[in-house]
């Protein structure tokens, strides 16, 4: 088995320092949406953050309502700007003694600077951890029988615009359940399971590898967004399709929760994220992330990540003006593109 790195195909990939893919892309991807396979995502910051207060004061400083978050559940959270732009995403898992935030690679020294900055007489002590656990999935219809056990994610409808006050359950808005096998904390995602290992650890499964190239295509097609692709230094929440996972619409103050409420009551956010089909006859080269989005010679949008995938061809993910139409004849550099409606 051929291992190929992302640096080796591109070196100023935020990605580096896992496998692209190990010989065969098209093979790996069938493999995740058929059956399981294990991707090596250890290059992802980690984050911890001991104390007694850990949960109460992550609950004030982000979008998530996670004052009862438990020991053995996850979720996602964001931290705005004062304007309610996003500046981090991040999981967060909860062991009974420390809630271990999990975020982008290269996202953690901006995630840990703000979250120092907000501890003042709180008893909890983040702490950089990216050197003590690391992250892999499990992605797959399969991965629920590698690591048994574990339910399926528990995600809240969003409430319709102008919902009336204490109408939105208190919690989390998405649940994730967490299994502690063996110094592993196993978190069940929409995509499968991921698993945060000791680091120099790697999991002992009898379970083919498969390359981020694979895990890429299947989270573009399921239309889930990433930090610093699906977004840019405006993106407010609604925008990037973080709301339902990530963002709690009635759990009280927090840094940007003005513009979150507002722009949800109007039911008007600017941008909205779509899955874009691209034609490859003109070139098969896919766009870069920021790649602009055209509409009649003007730009209505950016490209986030664009992939092969095995069944639809060229995709992209993107973020485009809320009123460019479904039926829209776009083009992507020097291709033309359509919206795939939800």
């Amino acid at each position: 088995m051929s291992t190929v790195m992302i640096e080796d195909l591109n070196p100023a990939s935020a990605d580096a320092g896992v496998a692209a893919h190990y010989g065969d892309p098209m093979r790996e991807q069938r493999l995740l949406d058929t059956a399981v396979g294990l991707v090596d995502r250890s290059n992802r910051d980690v984050i911890a953050v001991p104390g007694e207060e850990r949960a109460s004061w992550l609950h004030t400083l982000t979008t998530q309502h996670l004052s009862g978050l438990r020991a053995n559940q996850a979720s996602e959270l964001l931290v705005l700007s004062p304007h309610g732009h996003v500046e981090q995403h991040a999981y967060v898992t909860e062991d009974g003694t420390t809630a271990w935030l999990d975020t982008e690679p290269g996202a953690g020294q901006g995630l840990l600077k703000y979250l120092e900055m907000m501890r003042f007489f709180t008893r909890v002590e983040p702490r950089e951890a990216s050197a003590e656990m690391s992250v892999y999935s499990l992605v797959g219809p399969g991965a629920v029988d590698v690591i048994r056990g574990l339910p399926e994610p528990r995600v809240g409808a969003v409430p319709g615009p102008k919902f009336p006050a204490g109408s939105v359950p208190a919690g989390p808005t998405a649940v994730y359940a967490v299994r502690q096998v063996n110094g592993i904390l196993a978190r069940r995602v929409p995509l499968g399971v991921d698993l945060l290992v000791p680091r120099g650890q790697k999991p002992e499964l009898d379970v083919p590898r498969a390359g981020l190239w694979a895990y890429e295509a299947v989270r573009v097609a399921r239309r889930i967004p990433r930090l610093g692709w699906e977004t840019d230094h405006r993106t407010i929440p609604a925008e990037a399709g973080f709301v339902a996972n990530a963002v709690h619409l009635d759990k009280g103050c927090y840094r940007g929760q003005e513009t979150v409420a507002r722009v949800h009551h109007l039911g008007r956010p600017p941008r909205r994220l779509v899955l874009l089909h691209l034609d490859g006859v003109t070139t098969d080269q896919l766009p870069a992330q920021g790649t602009p989005v055209e509409l009649d010679g003007r730009q209505v949008g950016f490209v986030g990540t664009a992939v092969r995938h095995h069944e639809l061809g060229m995709i992209a993910l993107a973020v485009l003006k809320r009123n460019v139409a479904d039926d829209a004849r776009l083009r992507v550099g020097e291709s033309a593109a359509a919206i795939e409606p939800e």
